[in-house]
């Protein structure tokens, strides 16, 4: 998923980026308005994050001029203008949030994954079945009785290369280059602290996993019958 962040501050504007990659998205960066809409146009962002003031055009207008062709993307305001009024305006101009400077990494991608979430197709056409977990990419979820998972966009990229290679070891190469991109060079230890932390969310005993198995010297595999015991398993 693309996130365009629309900011004047390059510090700001490059710690908002490192947010937003950091948990998978790709990061669009304008530093005023005009590039903001110029990337609009041409690469179709899945979300935007429009500081308000910027030189020449504002967040208030790219908000307008976006909003007067598409009425279904997520647009977050994010601003040190906090007074009520400000709030108002952004929302009443088709705004889906409106964040205060300063805010918090944890604040600002809990506020992103809520506005895609609202704004993913009820259809259901982009689900995929590990077992007896839904995993819902355009949601940002998986579903387990009807218990909500929240999950990062790599985690999805996680699942989603398990599920399309369902009985055959996926090799961490393959893993850090699906989910991270073949220019990233990763300590030793970072997909096995993804794949730990992703247990813990989607497993029914972490300790013995059945989803997300291990395959010694390889990497990881999701069993072909989905979550049926495994007798070869290597937890």
């Amino acid at each position: 998923m693309n996130i365009l962040i629309a900011e004047d501050d390059p510090l700001t504007l490059d710690a908002l980026a490192a947010c937003i990659e950091s948990d998978g998205f790709t990061a669009l960066r304008a530093a005023d308005g005009r590039q903001a809409l110029d990337l609009w146009r041409s690469e179709k962002p899945d979300l935007l994050c429009l500081d308000i003031m910027m030189p020449g055009v504002d967040g208030y207008e790219v908000c307008r001029r976006v909003r007067a062709s598409n009425r279904d993307v997520p647009i977050l305001f994010l601003s040190a203008k906090n007074q009520e009024i400000d709030v108002v305006v952004g929302l009443d101009l088709g705004a889906d949030d409106f964040i205060r400077k300063p805010f918090t990494r944890s604040e600002v991608m809990a506020r992103i994954r809520s506005a895609l979430r609202r704004s993913a197709p009820r259809d259901g056409t982009d689900h995929f079945n590990l077992g007896d977990l839904t995993v819902k990419p355009r949601a940002m979820l998986a579903e387990r009785g009807g218990k909500a998972i929240e999950l990062s966009p790599r985690e999805i990229s996680m699942l989603r290369l398990l599920h399309d290679h369902r009985g055959e070891p996926v090799s961490r190469d393959a893993f850090l280059d699906a989910c991270w991109g073949i220019d990233y060079f990763p300590d030793s230890r970072t997909l096995d602290q993804h794949i730990f932390l992703l247990r813990k969310k989607i497993e029914s005993d972490p300790a013995n996993p059945v989803i997300i198995q291990t395959v010694r010297s390889i990497g990881y595999r999701c069993a072909a019958g989905g979550l049926f015991a495994d007798s070869s398993r290597v937890p």
